[in-house]
């Protein structure tokens, strides 16, 4: 009987530990350009409204020093139930048009899979953002 409750407590604890705060997407991202293959780095924040927002903070190529700022994703909502990101719109700097978008946290936090979509999720892209420390000095 000791056994089956040491255990019981144990798998609570550890499922306890994959329990997500909805805050935890906030912070600085890098990510590569699925086109141009640029660096770019993103703040991702809770907006006024309880969503999340996402907007860029540093650019690779110095010509691009214009989006710096440029709220490109909005309206995330955490749905714990299955632990993503949903309901977003995103914006693709220099291109027409907005797109559907969810995010799934992995790897504790580290990485972000975006994937942002054209009317079902079957037609779009799965972009990895990496978590990182800080934003980079802007040349």
């Amino acid at each position: 009987m000791k056994k089956i409750v040491l255990f019981l407590v144990m798998a609570m604890v550890c499922v306890g530990g994959y329990a997500q705060n909805a805050d935890d997407i906030c912070g600085i991202f890098h990510s590569v350009d699925p086109f141009s293959k640029e660096g770019s780095q993103c703040e991702i924040y809770r907006a006024k409204d309880g969503t999340y927002e996402a907007k860029v903070v540093w650019v690779e190529n110095p010509k691009k020093k214009n989006q710096l700022g440029l709220v490109f994703m909005t309206n995330l909502t955490y749905n714990a139930k299955e632990n993503e990101y949903q309901n977003g719109k995103i914006q693709y700097p220099g291109k027409k048009g907005t797109y559907k978008a969810y995010i799934r946290v992995v790897d504790g936090g580290k990485t972000l899979k975006m994937r942002g979509y054209l009317g079902v999720s079957l037609f779009g892209m799965t972009v990895d953002w990496t978590r990182e420390s800080k934003v980079r000095e802007q040349k």
